[in-house]
């Protein structure tokens, strides 16, 4: 039986990683996220729950720039990382996103082998001298996404060729290859089945002792059992956000209750 990981520990005080002020997202004319203020604490996981379009995925994408890929989105507002703002003109927004990674919706791996899927970004960014050196990132991204003992005997294998939730644990291993501080995560559950999506849980329990961790999750119980904060969007507003177990047992606003109890949704 699946021991699930502890439900929303008390964070304490810890740093904080990322802040947004006043954050506003707009698709042409649609806007979309409104007056978004939040500071993510570093080394948990924070939750981004709330209705199908209630801007939880856009704002996601606000911390690793992948809105600037379209090209109806503007954003406005201040976010930065360790203070730093990452909507400078002078941040790379390809460098951004090594130090940010990203895991979507669907597994995602790419056409290649399963050494390839995970060496690809350490190539890119020239963080390995040599082939040994690329070896030792490659197992030690796959060890940390606990693929290793599944895949270790078949790293030419094309990754595409893995179960669904061998190839999502294959994209975390992807993800944090380039040693990123944050790990997005888009529903990174939503396509596995009940036994993967209990593996991809356990990790991310893990993965939190060295990476700041954001998921949106359209699933209440999996932000009850994985993260540590938890932030309820609707209508594109951050309605509230604080510890887990405050935001799930006692609600200050009235909409947050209603949808943790099903009422709204």
């Amino acid at each position: 039986m699946y021991d699930a990981p502890n439900p929303a520990t008390e964070v304490g005080q810890q740093d904080i990683k990322i802040t947004a002020k006043d954050v506003q997202v707009y698709y042409a004319d649609t806007h979309a996220i409104k007056n978004v203020n939040v500071d993510i604490v570093d080394r948990a996981v924070t939750a981004f729950i709330g209705p199908s379009g209630c801007g939880k995925s856009t704002f996601l994408r606000c911390i690793n720039r992948m809105n600037d890929t379209i090209d109806i989105c503007r954003v406005e507002g201040d976010i930065r990382i360790d203070g730093d703002d990452i909507y400078d003109k002078r941040v790379d927004p390809v460098q951004l996103r090594a130090k940010v990674g990203m895991v979507f919706q669907k597994p995602n791996p790419f056409p290649k082998s399963i050494y390839d899927n995970v060496a690809y970004g350490p190539r890119i960014h020239g963080l390995a001298k040599n082939k040994a050196d690329l070896d030792i990132i490659v197992e030690r991204a796959l060890r940390r996404a606990a693929i290793w003992d599944e895949v270790k005997d078949r790293l030419t294998a094309p990754g595409t060729g893995l179960s669904g939730g061998q190839q999502q644990r294959l994209c975390i291993a992807r993800a944090i290859a380039t040693e990123p501080e944050v790990l997005l995560m888009d529903e990174p559950c939503s396509a596995l089945d009940p036994i993967a999506t209990a593996q991809v849980e356990e990790l991310i329990d893990e993965l939190r002792r060295d990476y700041t961790v954001v998921i949106v999750t359209h699933s209440m119980q999996q932000a009850a059992r994985v993260s540590q904060k938890t932030a309820f969007f609707h209508l594109g507003d951050l309605v509230e956000y604080g510890d887990t177990e405050q935001i799930f047992t006692n609600p200050k606003d009235e909409r947050t209750e209603r949808y943790v109890t099903g009422r709204i949704g």
